[in-house]
């Protein structure tokens, strides 16, 4: 926090709830609460935030209960989002809401079920996860009588759709132009995107010990967990495995949202955006680590996708999903009438505007909507 900025101020580039570009269908505003702090609370109380909870990241539910979901992560997230929001003099109640939103889209069982429904959907339009992210606060939610979706501001929108090729970009309109005209997304959403890899990649170091794909060893070959584990350990050589884990975790996490502060704090004092339209003008991202930081940080993101992520048991866990994840997609597609009613009517409506392309667009967002074990009860039922 500058000198000449009081706890709790706003700096003059963070998004501000007067300046906001507002909502697609206007409402009055809340005689106490914030527009980014209605937008927060009606995340919180999606039916797709709660689902995160049975929705993995790299493993799967019947792996164990200690392991990240979605929604821990998603968690996790904000946390990191709202320390660096703070320091910086950003929108904390933004910066929160994009966390815990950008992955309402994320299919059942991570990546590896979004890559299985982009295959499957490839010839229909194809599947992107930070859109369906956006489906889901723009379309998907049924919670309000006057609009569907949770009709979000258009900042928090511009946060929750991270990446958008430029196919989709041209279809959305004002929301759509940065990745036409290549231009910046607010502070606050490059922020939540920084928070996510730094929440990741560190977590998934803590799960991947946790579950025995991963050792202290061979982790020392990275030095962002090198140097802070030797140190961990001159200072509490005598404590358990897994408190010694944790607070190497603990120390990796400060060390880079430490330099995230500093090294984003120095690029706006340098760079002196007036102020968020400034931002999004402005040739550079200025929410970023320093090229030291950098570094490390995606060495060990590098480590963790060679030892971790392509691990022979995630490996057979991901063809699992790939086959669940297929089958109930080509189940869904023979047989319309499988679905649920209100998926039914979806489906029957937009296939006939645009035939198989939008039966297949409503299958797939009802396939995403699933969770793990949800998936692999209705996979048993139906496909068998």
């Amino acid at each position: 926090m500058t000198a000449s900025r009081q706890p709790g101020e706003l700096s003059p580039y963070a998004a501000s709830q007067g300046a906001s570009r507002g909502r697609q269908y206007p409402e009055s505003e809340h005689p106490y609460r914030g527009v980014f702090q209605r937008d927060r609370d009606r995340i919180i109380h999606s039916t797709a935030f709660r689902r995160l909870v049975y929705k993995t990241q790299v493993f799967v539910n019947h792996e164990g209960d200690h392991y990240r979901t979605r929604l821990t992560h998603s968690l996790e997230v904000a946390q990191i989002g709202r320390t660096v929001a703070t320091a910086l003099g950003l929108n904390e109640h933004l910066v929160e809401a994009i966390c815990l939103a950008h992955d309402l889209g994320h299919t059942p069982f991570g990546h590896a079920g979004q890559d299985a429904l982009n295959q499957c959907m490839k010839t229909y339009g194809g599947f992107e996860h930070n859109l369906q992210s956006l489906r889901v606060v723009d379309e998907l939610e049924e919670r309000y009588a006057a609009f569907p979706g949770l009709n979000l501001t258009f900042e928090s929108r511009e946060g929750i759709l991270k990446h958008c090729s430029k196919r989709h970009a041209r279809t959305l309109g004002e929301l759509g132009e940065r990745f036409l005209y290549r231009r910046q997304p607010g502070l606050e959403a490059q922020l939540a995107n920084i928070a996510d890899e730094i929440a990741y990649n560190n977590h998934d170091v803590d799960d991947g010990l946790r579950a025995g794909l991963l050792t202290e060893d061979e982790l020392t070959e990275t030095e962002l967990f090198a140097e802070n584990y030797a140190h961990t350990r001159s200072l509490c050589d005598k404590i358990g495995r897994r408190a010694m884990i944790h607070e190497t975790v603990r120390a990796m996490i400060n060390e880079i949202v430490t330099d995230l502060i500093d090294h984003s704090g120095c690029m706006l004092t340098r760079e002196a955006p007036a102020d968020i339209e400034a931002v999004r003008k402005h040739p550079l991202q200025l929410i970023g680590l320093s090229p030291e930081a950098e570094t490390r940080h995606r060495a060990l993101k590098r480590f963790l996708h060679g030892s971790l992520y392509q691990h022979q048991r995630v490996r057979a866990m991901s063809g699992r999903a790939h086959e669940i994840v297929r089958g109930l997609f080509e189940c869904f597609m023979n047989d319309i009438r499988a679905l649920p009613k209100s998926h039914l009517q979806r489906a029957e409506k937009w296939a006939g505007q645009t035939g198989d392309k939008g039966r297949a667009r409503a299958v797939a967002d009802y396939v995403a909507g699933m969770t793990d074990r949800y998936a692999y009860s209705a996979y048993s039922r139906l496909v068998g």
